[in-house]
């Protein structure tokens, strides 16, 4: 029996007691051509597995809602909806709220009780064949990400105390926040800052303390900014200018190069001796530098020249330990 049709019954059963008109299961079983038995489980299964609150009218011979607010869920998805809502969950589980994920879990389970098919879909089988890893991030706590999410949905500066290992200082700021992003399992924040007049990148695990701000900070006239923003830096590095850069690829690891993306707005060029130089604006060396290094002498750095000296000074201070 398809699950679409079954469906229906179940919304056809949620307007009759929305409408007051007492239904049951012989009436459902006439209506829709079908036994009684079959009508009561259908019953059964609003009240078990949709959270319907039905309740028997003796005088009236028929069923009530105790909730009247309630709601049926009014939409059916397809096998390929469904299928990317499985996926969007999985991918989901990156996100540091446990209640966010239990509330997800909850609807998704009683989505998947309404989806019959040959072969049955659930969570827990989805666990097994999908998976998403992610190494070298920061872990943000979850009343951190509770709060920050709060303040981007709802247009609300905060105050927060921020550590910057860079030079190992605290301050407190006032921020608005406009943009979250997950950069290879870490989050961040891009918000406007009070203190630099500008927009500026906080990652979230760097926040030791979050509370909200008097101070009162107007939302940015559109989101231009914010994405030119991101397009331009690479990584999450902040800079007031971006700084074209040019690494060649030796011919032997040059064809697994060629499958990432760097930058959105990257350039690939194959040299005739096998060869691959790519080409990018970053707004800082430090990251792009970390990733040059990993892949030690199948990379070069073409330019610019600030950029070959600093992983050239790094390769000397590798060698140094082990002379």
């Amino acid at each position: 029996m398809s699950s679409k049709i079954i469906y229906e019954r179940f919304l056809w059963f949620h307007s009759q007691v929305r409408r007051g008109l007492y239904p049951n299961a012989a009436i459902m079983a006439r209506h829709f051509e079908i036994s009684a038995k079959t009508a009561q489980r259908d019953i059964a299964f609003m009240h078990d597995r949709l959270f319907a609150p039905l309740k028997y009218d003796l005088s009236r011979r028929g069923y009530v809602y105790e909730n009247e607010s309630y709601e049926l869920p009014a939409s059916w998805l397809s096998a390929d909806e469904l299928l990317a809502l499985l996926i969007s969950f999985r991918l989901a589980t990156t996100v540091p709220d446990s209640g966010m994920k239990t509330r997800m879990k909850t609807f998704l389970n009683q989505v998947l009780s309404l989806y019959t098919h040959e072969v049955p879909i659930s969570l827990e089988g989805l666990g097994e064949k999908v998976s998403v890893k992610n190494i070298e991030y920061s872990v943000t706590s979850e009343k951190t990400f509770q709060h920050m999410l709060d303040a981007l949905l709802h247009s609300k500066p905060v105050r927060i105390e921020y550590y910057s290992p860079h030079n190992n200082e605290y301050t407190g700021r006032d921020i608005l926040p406009l943009h979250l992003l997950s950069y290879m399992g870490t989050w961040h924040i891009i918000a406007h800052c009070t203190l630099r007049g500008e927009l500026r990148d906080f990652t979230l695990s760097r926040i030791r303390v979050i509370e909200p701000s008097a101070v009162s900070i107007p939302v940015p006239p559109g989101t231009d900014s914010i994405k030119e923003y991101l397009r331009w830096n690479f990584g999450i590095l902040s800079s007031t200018e971006a700084i074209e850069v040019c690494i060649r690829f030796a011919p032997d690891i040059a064809p697994w190069i060629q499958e990432q993306v760097w930058h959105v707005n990257q350039n690939l060029e194959w040299k005739p001796d096998g060869s691959l130089l790519l080409s990018f604006s970053v707004a800082d060396f430090r990251e792009i530098k970390r990733e040059i290094l990993k892949y030690g002498s199948k990379v070069e750095v073409v330019s610019p020249p600030a950029l070959r000296d600093e992983v050239s000074a790094e390769i000397k201070k590798m060698n140094n330990l082990y002379t």
